[in-house]
């Protein structure tokens, strides 16, 4: 698994990367209402703008950590947005992405490059 700056988490298997938030992104969201994911066949560039999020608190956009074209989005989500609170790198992924650029998952962090980036906020 790798990560962003943005706290967006990417799994890769083959050429096709799933994307979500992170337990720390979730966290500072609080309670999840709403999640709009994107149409499959989107193309997303690293970046751009990839879903969006409603909690409680605030409306935030998920950006994409890598390019490509979405192949897959979690439908789930449109009824229990809440999973995103209880599992934000596991169930409650949110886009599947087939890379067009697989060496942009080299330029995230890894967990341990993350958790230091999380110490400094």
């Amino acid at each position: 698994m790798r990560f962003t700056k943005d706290h967006e988490w990417v799994e890769v298997h083959g050429d096709v990367a799933t994307i979500g938030i992170t337990a720390y992104a979730a966290d500072q969201l609080g309670d999840v209402v709403f999640v709009e994911t994107p149409a499959v066949g989107k193309l997303v560039k690293t970046g751009g703008d990839l879903a969006v999020v409603e909690s409680v608190k605030a409306a935030s956009d998920v950006y994409a950590p890598v390019s490509g074209e979405v192949v897959e989005a979690n439908a789930v989500l449109g009824d229990s947005p809440d999973i995103v609170n209880a599992e934000p790198e596991g169930a409650g992924w949110f886009a599947k992405v087939k890379l067009s650029n697989p060496a942009e998952v080299d330029a995230l962090m890894d967990r341990a490059a993350y958790e230091t980036y999380l110490g400094t906020l």
